[in-house]
């Protein structure tokens, strides 16, 4: 199940388009009605194009079965998300660089390396709906001179729809986090090491890095180098500390804010050589204690990590020894 997919509730009525893949097994899908939200995915069974057409619900066996008319492109559930760029493996030295449109839309597009005024096309063209194409292959001795990636699309659809404004979305990729990024690749069917251009927000800093300066300028060697704020000992994950629009977010949407302060929050403990901090993340699903840990299990300064403080805290928090 990836996303774009048209898919619908196995116990209800409701049906739409998988917008994003959450922690958990739970995948998050927009309905009809624009509204998003999370549903485990065992829940969720995938929508055939003809399934959609002919099996409607409330409508007689008899008309399910007769010829259709073909329905009004307004009224349609579009993929609108579904954007990517991919590196294939080809073999433990070589990746097939792609551009994967899984949307409904054809996409015009244009792919750069390098930074103004030295940019250098890679290619161009139009990006057919649930489509892939190779752009080239890279050489992963030379990872730290592939610079930025910029991508420029525009959207385009026969039918009578919103226009949407133009994508241009640019990449610098980490060597310590790009070769964790394996997963399914879309429309491909190949593993690969998967990084989405229309995310409405920022991808995890572990993913990517967003580049929003058109221009990068060297700073000066003699300029003192600043570490960020120093945290405190015990970091409040509960989403009501963090953000004053919580009432309005999904539940992946507040997963992501509480990620997003971990990892900061973790990485400037790091920088402080502080000996250790407490993480309070609750009690709830598990969910959120369960992806700490997972990231926490992974990370090269930590020592190790442990349930904090039973007597104050519960199982709600988790104190983390650094190197």
């Amino acid at each position: 199940m990836n996303i774009g997919d048209k898919v619908r509730l196995l116990h209800g009525k409701e049906s739409g388009i998988v917008t994003r893949l959450l922690s958990g097994d739970l995948i998050e899908i927009e309905i009809e009605e624009g509204f998003k939200i999370p549903v485990q995915r065992r829940e969720l069974a995938l929508v055939s194009p003809e399934e959609a057409i002919r099996f409607k619900p409330g409508t007689p066996a008899s008309a399910q079965l007769a010829p259709q008319r073909k329905q009004n492109p307004s009224t349609e559930i579009v993929a609108n998300k579904g954007l990517y760029l991919a590196f294939v493996p080809l073999n433990d030295r070589e990746l097939a660089q792609h551009v994967i449109n899984n949307t409904d839309w054809d996409v015009p597009f244009a792919l750069s390396a390098g930074s103004e005024p030295h940019l250098r096309g890679l290619a161009t063209g139009v990006l057919k709906s649930r489509t892939a194409q190779k752009i080239q292959d890279l050489a992963v001795k030379d990872f730290e001179t592939w610079g930025v990636f910029t991508f420029q699309a525009l959207f385009s659809r026969g039918a009578f729809l919103t226009a949407r404004p133009p994508l241009e979305k640019r990449l610098r990729f980490r060597i310590n986090s790009f070769f964790n990024s394996k997963q399914k690749a879309p429309v491909l069917g190949q593993d690969a090491h998967l990084f989405q251009l229309d995310a409405e927000e920022v991808a995890p800093r572990e993913m990517v890095e967003q580049l929003v300066e058109k221009r990068f300028e060297p700073a000066p060697t003699s300029a003192p180098v600043s570490l960020p704020p120093k945290p405190t000992e015990t970091i409040d994950l509960h989403i009501e500390k963090l953000s004053k629009q919580a009432l309005m977010m999904s539940p992946g949407e507040m997963l992501e804010v509480q990620l997003k302060t971990f990892e900061t929050q973790l990485e400037n403990a790091i920088a402080h050589a502080m000996p250790e901090i407490i993480f309070i993340h609750g009690i709830g699903n598990h969910t959120l204690r369960d992806e700490l840990h997972r990231r926490l299990g992974k990370h090269p300064q930590v020592k190790f990590f442990q349930d904090a403080q039973k007597e104050k805290f519960g199982y709600g928090a988790t104190r983390v020894s650094l190197k």
